[in-house]
């Protein structure tokens, strides 16, 4: 139960940029140590700072550690696609005052983001299909 009040407390803490970045790095490899993340790091801080910031991750309920030789690995725990739900709400609601109208539109006005017309036919079919279930 104790983790289930942690895991649903973790949906409303947000990241901070650097936090992001570790998060990024760790979804992709979907495992690193400190000193991993650490070269990975754009204009990255002291490698203290990174650890740091990992233990933070770990007490926001973001990542888990094993241990492995001499030295932790860390690992994400809210599935990628759960993280990117809560961002992508958090995003939505900071800029487009909650409207995902205005979010798509924004989307689809990007200069170097054209669509090509079977990427532009999948979202008309999405766009069908979230009318039919009335979302």
């Amino acid at each position: 139960m104790l983790l289930l009040l942690q895991h649903l407390n973790m949906a409303n803490q947000t990241l901070s940029r650097r936090e992001r970045q570790i998060m990024d790095i760790l979804y992709r490899r979907e495992r690193a140590s400190a000193s991993e993340i650490h070269h990975e790091l754009p204009d990255p801080p002291s490698y203290s700072a990174v650890r740091a910031k990992l233990r933070v991750l770990e007490e926001k309920g973001h990542v888990r550690h094993e241990e492995q030789s001499l030295r932790y690995v860390y690992l994400p725990i809210v599935p990628r696609d759960k993280a990117m739900q809560s961002a992508l709400r958090h995003l939505v609601a900071t800029f487009f005052d909650n409207s995902t109208e205005q979010a798509i539109a924004a989307l689809l006005n990007l200069k170097d983001g054209g669509l090509a017309p079977d990427k532009l036919e999948r979202l008309s079919a999405l766009i069908e299909k979230a009318k039919q279930e009335g979302i």
